[in-house]
């Protein structure tokens, strides 16, 4: 029996989300149940293997965002997307709290029709629920090319808590205690 389970297939998802600092996207996921891995990286731009230089100098076109490998039997698409609005401001479309510009842009990218129609599902029922007054701004993307960043950009929170706490009292935690936790 031991050796059937070892040999058993997971069929582990991947979801790709930006929402600002992706050192700000990896703890939140890092620890849900189901979630194997959150890489932070680049997407959405035009140059191959940006760096994060060239990133913040805002001419790739990339945001930097998180690709969340997930197990689909214990966390569900749909489940990792009200998470996703939780942790990130769906009003702001020039970036995110303290981190401003289009590399912060809030975007979910989306990778097969199925994503992209429980995204577009999902943000229709946050803008009808009236939680915010004005108007939901997150992209629905296709899915680009996904650069992972540099290893001392990998799980940042947990490589330096101190500077990670100074990142996330930008607003980030204050906004969602005023919008998620009534």
């Amino acid at each position: 029996m031991a050796n059937i389970n070892k040999d058993k297939k997971q069929n582990f998802q991947k979801a790709i989300f930006a929402g600002g600092c992706f050192w700000c996207m990896v703890e939140p996921f890092d620890t849900l149940p189901g979630v194997k891995k959150v890489i932070s990286g680049y997407t959405g731009g035009h140059v191959p293997n940006p760096t994060y230089e060239q990133v913040a100098s805002g001419l790739t076109g990339h945001t930097e965002a998180v690709e969340i490998t997930y197990d689909p039997e214990l966390m569900s698409y749909d489940q990792l997307l009200e998470y996703y609005w939780q942790v990130t401001d769906p009003t702001d479309a020039m970036g995110q709290f303290q981190d401003r510009g289009d590399n912060y842009r809030p975007v979910i990218y989306y990778n097969s029709v199925q994503q992209q129609l429980a995204a577009e599902k999902s943000k229709q029922k946050l803008q009808e629920s009236g939680r915010f007054t004005a108007p939901i701004v997150t992209k629905i993307e296709p899915a680009q090319p996904f650069y992972p960043a540099e290893e001392y950009h990998q799980d940042f929170y947990k490589k330096d808590p101190n500077r990670y706490a100074l990142e996330e009292a930008g607003g980030r935690l204050t906004f969602i205690k005023e919008h998620w936790q009534k």
